[in-house]
């Protein structure tokens, strides 16, 4: 082939044009195998099929005369054609099928099983026709030469034994499993009838499993072939559940010490998983003579001669201590526990070896057994928690539990970081041991060791800062000092990587921080980070976990100051932002927010913000405001949001007469049919609106509690500020006249006490709202983390109620109070949010528009009309 060269002027003469020329020839002879691979008119005539034929005629035709595809696509369609037209079905194309599975090939094969199990499944026949007809076909594919196909249709007749009646179980299955299980029969034969057996044992009657089917189990349990030991040890486990405790002890238990000492690795291993599995069927005699000296003789011949049992052994070590706990003396208590922490460690401290390629294989194919007996030690770690008990665990595990977590391969802190939650509720009071380690894997280099910890993360920091009883609420956070650090350092980790649900998942967890950290540390460390996420991430999913995690630290944010800065941002960064995706963002977190918060708060701060989206450029953001129309007028309350509900008929208005785009001009109409049906609660209690306006009046009440827990707090520092002034002049006139210095200490303590006896009535009770506002900071932000952000129910209404009930008759929030059942402009309004100057401008200058502009109109009701 000619090269073809890259001039700076194209050479257009004879010679480079030929050249040109064989390439492209030499391009078509490259297509031509794709055009011979097409079918010829005689194939495609040989695939045509009479469109005049039923399903059943055309089945039979292709089953006797089509290609090998086409039969296939017709076993694969048989449990519609049963459903369609059973009997049909059952004469002409199930003995079709029969014939050609003779001859079929393996996928053939593969999908008969599969649609034969699917025919069962469906109960297109009763279980009598299916023996009939479908049993038969299954028992004479199950010995076919591929071992998938004979799994595949052994897994159909397993699943079809337990629908059998036991006659035909008895003649159908189980009298030619007796010639079957022979050793005369094939292997493969042999290891069918040791599965099929485990299964017969649950459904057959205890005389016949004791006269017919424990004989040949036993005769299985001694095949020369060590693979039909293997199976058939397995199998034992599912025999002694359908024989009981006494065959068991008497039959099972004997075959399973004899097999534990088989020459075979393979036989060994299944023996021991089976025993381990059987733990609860054997009382403690048969533990104590003969299960526990063939563990003991496996744990010491699995460091030497016998490694392959090594990773099973590590696998079923919490179980297996557990069973046999109440047998051990504390000399096996203490080497049981040396092993399991002597498997904690394997593989990180071996010397190395020499530089033989063999040896290193041998070292790479140990180092990852090591691993594997390591992430095993992992998983049973909650297990030897309650084997040594949680009181001894930061003398006896501690260490184990450091190794694990800072262990060098992925796989073993992936596994403590999944059962870290486990670890942490066993140790309750004792939990403040583990603490570094939970700041070690927030930090971990690996995302999936952060995933698996971020799952349970809400509960582990519950039980870190409230699981010690004698933890009082001043050390929360000084029992995780690090904490904080490393969950913005996961965040960032997250948020710089593709593995963009990690992150996703990350920030709807971190709706639990209000309950962890003081507001002060959430708003300067996680609150502008979300707001930053909203406006600077690309995943949709991401920005929407970081709105709904923003307004749930909007919620139970205690300053006031911070609360207005954040809504000032939302309007002006989101609502009037330059870029269209954050003004789309607005309205999801408008959504979140009328979730969360009050029907007054959210009309006070975001309804005619989010009105002036109506006027949007872009199509889109208009659309999604229709759509979240209805859930806007449902925030309304009559009659004190008159003035706002003509501003919203006036904006639909406007929409209707004004829009150009047809889609959006579609549902404003279809949003302006679902506005006119919709009922808008008054402010007085209704019984059709009972539920959601007593939940709405809790959501308003912890709002208001909010800020006098703000007003109690400046109170208490002012009082402090003065206390600490006077006391300073006390020390000072000391100081100056050591005569007068005990005279001092006598009278001042009296204008103290005297100016706060003065008002120790108003004091007393200042004290004891704040002591009750400070319980409500850990009880209303305590509910379970699945829903942490939601509005208590009535129960918790209940309690809230009764925490604020020495509050005296201002804040005594009963139904019957008019200062919560109507939110005016006056004081109510004012003491739930008070505004910023550029809020309650906008706010005042529409409700003066208003009223100039309705004049009469306001006393009568307002509809809207098509």
């Amino acid at each position: 082939m000619h090269p073809i060269i890259l001039f700076s002027k194209m050479d257009f003469s004879q010679s480079n044009l030929f050249g040109y020329i064989e390439d492209l020839q030499e391009l078509t002879i490259i297509e031509r195998p794709v055009r011979r691979s097409l079918k010829t008119p005689e194939e495609i005539e040989r695939l045509t099929v009479d469109e005049e034929l039923n399903d059943i005629e055309r089945a039979v035709y292709l089953l006797s005369s089509g290609q090998d595809i086409q039969g296939t696509s017709v076993v694969a369609n048989l449990p519609v054609l049963m459903r369609q037209n059973p009997a049909e079905t059952l004469r002409r194309v199930l003995p079709k099928i029969r014939e050609v599975l003779h001859v079929a090939g393996v996928e053939m094969q593969l999908t008969a099983a599969v649609s034969f199990l699917t025919v069962l499944q469906d109960e297109s026949v009763s279980i009598h026709t299916y023996s009939h007809s479908f049993l038969h076909i299954i028992l004479q594919n199950l010995e076919h030469r591929d071992a998938g196909v004979s799994n595949a249709w052994l897994e159909t007749l397993l699943a079809v034994i337990e629908d059998l009646p036991k006659e035909t179980i008895r003649h159908e299955i189980l009298n030619p499993l007796v010639s079957k299980a022979q050793i005369s029969q094939t292997l493969q034969s042999r290891l069918v009838s040791c599965k099929i057996m485990g299964k017969l044992a649950n459904k057959s009657e205890a005389h016949i499993v004791k006269r017919e089917i424990l004989p040949l189990v036993k005769s299985l349990c001694q095949d020369v072939e060590y693979e039909v030991r293997t199976c058939m040890c397995r199998q034992l486990e599912h025999i002694a559940q359908g024989i009981g405790t006494e065959l068991t002890k008497t039959v099972v238990l004997p075959e399973l010490v004899e097999l534990a000492r088989d020459e075979v690795s393979s036989v060994r291993l299944a023996a021991f998983e089976t025993l381990v599995n059987l733990l609860d069927m054997f009382d403690a005699d048969d533990r104590s003579q003969t299960v526990l000296p063939l563990v003991k003789s496996f744990c010491e011949k699995s460091f030497k001669a016998d490694e392959s049992i090594l990773v099973s052994l590590s696998f079923h070590l919490g179980k297996l201590c557990n069973g046999l706990y109440g047998i051990f003396t504390p000399e096996q208590h203490l080497r049981f526990l040396e092993f399991y922490k002597k498997l904690s460690t394997l593989g990180l401290q071996q010397e190395n070896g020499h530089n033989d390629n063999q040896l290193q294989l041998q070292t790479l194919e140990q180092e990852k057994k090591y691993i594997s007996v390591r992430k095993n030690c992992a998983y049973n770690f909650p297990a030897m928690i309650v084997f040594v008990d949680p009181k001894n665990f930061h003398l006896e595990l501690y260490s184990i539990f450091f190794c694990l977590c800072h262990d060098p391969e992925v796989p073993v802190r992936y596994t403590m970081a999944i059962s870290f939650y486990e670890v942490a509720k066993l140790l309750n009071s004792a939990v403040y041991t583990i603490h570094k380690e939970l700041v070690t894997l927030l930090q971990d280099e690996s995302l999936e060791v952060l995933d698996a910890l971020v799952g349970h993360l809400p509960e582990i920091l519950e039980l870190m800062t409230n699981g010690g009883e004698n933890s009082g609420s001043e050390g929360k956070l000084l029992s995780i000092p690090d904490l904080i650090p490393a969950l913005t350092t996961a965040e960032q980790r997250a948020a710089t990587s593709l593995k963009w649900r990690t992150h996703e998942k990350l920030l709807q967890k971190y709706a639990c921080l209000p309950h962890i950290i003081s507001s002060d540390q959430i708003y300067y460390r996680f609150l502008h980070r979300m707001l930053t996420i909203i406006l600077t991430n690309n995943v949709l999913p991401v920005q929407k976990a970081a709105a709904r995690t923003l307004c749930v630290y909007l919620r139970y944010n205690r300053k006031q100051e911070q609360r207005h800065e954040v809504i000032q941002k939302l309007i002006e960064q989101l609502g009037q932002g330059k870029s269209y995706w954050n003004r789309l963002r607005f309205l999801d977190t408008c959504e979140f927010i009328m979730e969360l918060f009050s029907k007054s708060f959210f009309c006070k701060y975001f309804f005619l913000p989010v009105l002036e989206l109506t006027h949007d450029p872009v199509a889109n953001v208009r659309m999604k405001l229709c759509y979240l129309l209805p859930k806007v007028k449902s925030t309304l309350k009559i009659p004190t949001d008159k003035h706002l509900l003509q501003q919203l008929e006036l904006s639909i208005r406007k929409l209707l007469c004004q829009e150009k785009d047809k889609d959006v001009l579609t549902i404003i109409k279809r949003t302006v049919l679902e506005l006119d049906r919709m009922d808008i609660s008054l402010d007085s209690f209704q019984k059709r609106f009972y539920e959601n306006d007593l939940l709405d009046q809790e959501k308003e009440r912890q709002e208001h509690l909010l800020l006098e827990m703000e007003q109690l707090e400046k109170e208490k520092q002012q009082n402090e500020g003065r206390s600490t002034n006077v006391n300073d002049k006390i020390f000072e006139k000391k100081r100056r006249d050591n005569k007068t210095s005990s005279v001092l200490a006598k009278s001042m303590p009296l204008p103290v006490s005297g100016s706060s006896s003065g008002t120790s009535a108003g004091k007393e009770d200042k004290k004891s709202k704040l002591v009750r506002s400070q319980s409500f900071s850990t009880q209303a932000l305590h509910p379970k983390y699945s829903n942490i952000d939601k509005c208590p129910n009535k129960s918790s209404a209940t309690g809230y109620t009764s925490s604020v009930s020495g509050m005296g008759k201002s804040c005594m929030l009963s139904f019957s109070d008019d200062s919560f059942r109507t939110r005016s402009t006056g004081n109510s309004g004012n003491v739930a949010f008070p505004s910023s100057s550029s809020l309650t401008t906008s706010r005042n200058s529409f409700n003066s528009a208003d009223q100039k502009n309705n004049g009469n109109k306001e006393s009568h009701s307002r509809k809207m009309s098509m």
